[in-house]
């Protein structure tokens, strides 16, 4: 099966994605867990702590007001010490049942003995109200002595020894919540370890995609290259074919259908010469005239195909021949500024005619210009060349025509750079760049130096 990677990437990174989302969550859950466990612990010990304090501090306060009933002279005051213990008694059991109510279990055994002490405790402080005066008198002082002081200590350290439990079970509870510490970190170990590999997956899986992605885009750009190559050639090859053709072409007509055209021009004035009727004569004149007529129009074909003086005199005597035959077919003023070397490549002479004659075509053709320059120079190892007109211009963004791209694939075919600057009712100017051939730069260079010295 074959993996694309618009269904690997967007899982794979998908995926990761959801499981850091889910492991951040249930991570998040632990920690807040454990940090609720944490809270409520010590919540339940400190509460604790603050029942065991209320029960001593009572325990305390009822002895301390028993003291004061036995050692006090008025037996009358008795009813008030009473009502002050059964208040006192009321508070430690609930501060008992509330203490009850956060117990483990290895506190049960020692809180029961406790509340056992504490129930007997007020078991014996309630016997002195049901003495009589001489009772009391008697036995307050053995009674204080003997059971109240004993039994006060017995429950205080019962009450110590619960303490020490509560605080062992604070000691277990927070080795507990070490353990979930210690948990949460195996899980954060775990939960980093699998994003790490699942990241290391996902990277070799994109890696592998964009490798194959690279090969395929690099064959492709080859490809490409070599096709666009193969057109570039081809491209060169049909101009070189059109233009000997037109070459050929124009030969032929110049020279094989001109100079029959000429013998017959030649043929008609020595019969016209010869001829004795009127009506014969009229006719070769008829004829010469024709035969004069054919060979002007098959001239300028001949001259339109390929100008003969492009090959025979150089570039500048046929741009200027050109210039003056489009004066005078519209009425344009074409003016011609050439300062160019007049050994120039045959491909370099031939583009640069072809995109001034098809520049200054389109200018009387389409734009409706009056004027129109041309200016061809060398700067350096280059040819620049550009042909401006005040006609009506255009909008590049919606013409696109045949002759535009055959001067920048002309242009281009030798590496040249083409440009267009063109606005509506501001005229055209159509630029470009050749660069010369290193043979030609070096020729250019070796004359100079000649002229120089």
């Amino acid at each position: 099966m074959k993996l694309r990677p618009a269904i690997v990437l967007p899982a794979g990174f998908g995926g990761l994605i959801l499981f850091i989302l889910a492991a951040a969550a249930g991570t998040m859950f632990l920690l807040q867990r454990v940090r609720a466990d944490d809270t409520r612990i010590r919540q339940a010990y400190l509460q604790r702590l603050q029942n065991l304090e209320q029960i001593r501090s009572q325990i305390y306060l009822s002895g301390t007001d028993m003291r004061d009933y036995l050692l006090s002279p008025e037996l009358g005051e008795g009813e008030r010490p009473r009502k002050e213990l059964v208040g006192i008694q009321m508070q430690t059991r609930g501060e008992l049942d509330a203490y009850e109510h956060s117990l483990g279990p290895a506190e049960q055994d020692a809180f029961q003995a406790l509340r056992s002490e504490i129930d007997d405790w007020w078991q014996v402080l309630e016997t002195p109200f049901h003495w009589t005066p001489e009772q009391r008198a008697k036995l307050r002082t053995t009674f204080f002595y003997e059971e109240l002081v004993p039994r006060r200590t017995t429950m205080l350290q019962i009450a110590d020894r619960i303490a020490e439990i509560n605080e062992l079970g604070l000691n277990r509870a927070e080795e507990q919540l070490s353990i979930s510490a210690e948990n949460l970190r195996w899980s954060l170990l775990v939960t980093f370890g699998i994003a790490v590999l699942g990241g290391v997956l996902l990277a070799i899986a994109t890696t592998t995609l964009t490798l194959r992605l690279e090969r395929a885009v690099e064959r492709q750009l080859r490809a490409t290259m070599a096709a666009r190559s193969d057109l570039q050639a081809l491209s060169a090859r049909l101009v070189r074919a059109q233009e000997d053709e037109r070459r050929k072409l124009a030969r032929e007509l110049h020279d094989e259908v001109g100079q029959t055209l000429s013998a017959i021009m030649m043929e008609a004035s020595s019969a016209h010469a010869s001829a004795r009727s009127e009506d014969v004569k009229d006719r070769l004149r008829s004829v010469g005239r024709m035969a004069e007529k054919t060979l002007n129009i098959v001239r300028d074909l001949a001259l339109l195909l390929r100008p003969s003086m492009l090959d025979d005199f150089g570039l500048v005597p046929a741009l200027n021949w050109h210039a003056r035959e489009m004066s005078k077919r519209t009425g344009m003023n074409v003016r011609i500024v050439a300062d160019v070397s007049d050994d120039l490549p045959d491909e370099h002479r031939t583009c640069v005619y072809r995109v001034v004659q098809e520049a200054i075509n389109n200018a009387a053709r389409h734009a409706g210009a009056r004027n129109v320059q041309v200016i061809v120079k060398n700067e350096g190892p280059r040819v620049i060349f550009s042909v401006q007109d005040d006609g009506s211009g255009f909008d590049k963004a919606t013409v696109r025509g045949l002759g535009l791209l055959g001067m920048e694939e002309r242009v281009g075919r030798l590496g040249g750079v083409w440009r267009i600057d063109t606005h509506m009712g501001r005229g055209t100017t159509v630029s470009a760049e050749l660069p010369l051939p290193a043979i030609q730069e070096t020729v250019t260079n070796a004359a100079d130096t000649h002229i120089t010295g």
